[in-house]
């Protein structure tokens, strides 16, 4: 499974992709820490092995998190849906990078639709590399989780790249075409 390092890489994806919708920008430093924290999470339940991939890497709990976001937004009057919708995505995030993941432990892949099926289910498409959580203090460990670690910053970097720059222009409100229509050299 990806590292908390490419979950939180994916959180900010979803933050910085929720500002090029329609609305007001949402992609202030306490909204972008939330949607990375929210897309690491679901893995606090390696606190629990017993329940390590089922409850938290569920749709289940990505429709609480929205119903979360949705109370906070009426109490708070602070929370949009927008912020509410990047926060719900941002977990989601969790669960996709889960599933086109290695995952060498049995049961392979999350229970994406518990409670209602008990069944895993995984892409074996291994975009991911997966990491090592036992013996974290082993050399060969240190070393295949770093690997991990770099492999997920360089898919995930072009992306951030694409977001930071489309983001930028569009929150500037820059004109899309130089000026005097000239092309850089």
């Amino acid at each position: 499974m990806p590292s908390p390092v490419g979950h939180a890489l994916g959180g900010l994806a979803i933050a910085w992709a929720a500002d090029l919708l329609p609305g007001r920008p949402i992609a202030n430093p306490r909204v972008t820490l939330a949607c990375m924290s929210l897309a690491a999470l679901p893995d606090a339940d390696l606190l629990l092995p017993v329940v390590h991939r089922t409850v938290t890497h569920s749709l289940g709990a990505v429709v609480a998190v929205g119903l979360l976001m949705i109370v906070a937004a009426a109490v708070t009057g602070e929370v949009t849906a927008k912020i509410a919708l990047a926060c719900a995505a941002s977990y989601a995030s969790h669960l996709l990078f889960d599933w086109l993941a290695v995952d060498q432990s049995a049961p392979r892949g999350i229970q994406l639709l518990w409670p209602f099926s008990s069944t895993w289910f995984i892409s074996g498409w291994d975009v991911f590399r997966g990491t090592e959580r036992r013996h974290f203090f082993r050399l060969t460990t240190m070393h295949q989780n770093l690997v991990t670690i770099v492999r997920e910053i360089a898919i995930l970097a072009p992306v951030l790249g694409a977001l930071w720059l489309v983001r930028v222009k569009a929150l500037t409100r820059l004109a899309a075409e130089m000026p005097r229509g000239d092309h850089a050299a």
